[in-house]
């Protein structure tokens, strides 16, 4: 069976054996705030991935997981943690480059092996989040905990704020 995910997202959830319903969605909607109207999912269960970059050189990347109705704690938290003294959002070209994924599908599973995957603790607390597949025309649903099964994932508190 062909899955609607982009492959490089698909192995990445068959190789660490994570349970997930892949969903189809039209690539128009693919954004936060349109696909949950649209589909009937909320916000606070809806996980976005940001890529931020170091402003060091070399660069460091990290991908991180937070609700969409929180903000990620970049300049604090994030450089904290990346152990720099400045950071914040990859420029696009930066990010797809990196996760080798289309704009608004970008997801933490099927991020190269040297990027650390930050899953804000609020995260953990939903009974299943929404993310990207990878593409425009995929979503993947997931319990929370099966994110734990990625090598680099860590669970962070306080790596959003409300707001």
């Amino acid at each position: 069976m062909t899955s609607i995910l982009l492959p490089l997202v698909q192995d990445s959830l068959d190789a660490n054996g994570i349970a997930h319903k892949a969903i189809e969605c039209d690539p128009e909607l693919a954004d936060t705030a349109a696909f949950c109207e649209h589909y009937d999912f909320k916000p606070e269960q809806s996980a976005n991935t940001i890529i931020v970059a170091s402003r060091t050189d070399p660069v460091q990347y990290a991908c991180c997981v937070v609700l969409a109705t929180t903000k990620l704690d970049v300049n604090k938290k994030v450089c904290k943690l990346l152990e720099v003294r400045k950071a914040s959002f990859a420029p696009m070209d930066e990010a797809l480059k990196l996760s080798q994924m289309e704009y608004g599908g970008v997801t933490a599973f099927g991020m190269p092996a040297d990027v650390p995957i930050y899953v804000d603790s609020k995260v953990m607390e939903c009974d299943e989040v929404v993310m990207g597949g990878g593409n425009r025309s995929s979503k993947v649903l997931v319990k929370p905990g099966e994110l734990r099964k990625l090598p680099t994932v860590q669970v962070i508190e306080g790596l959003a704020k409300t707001g």
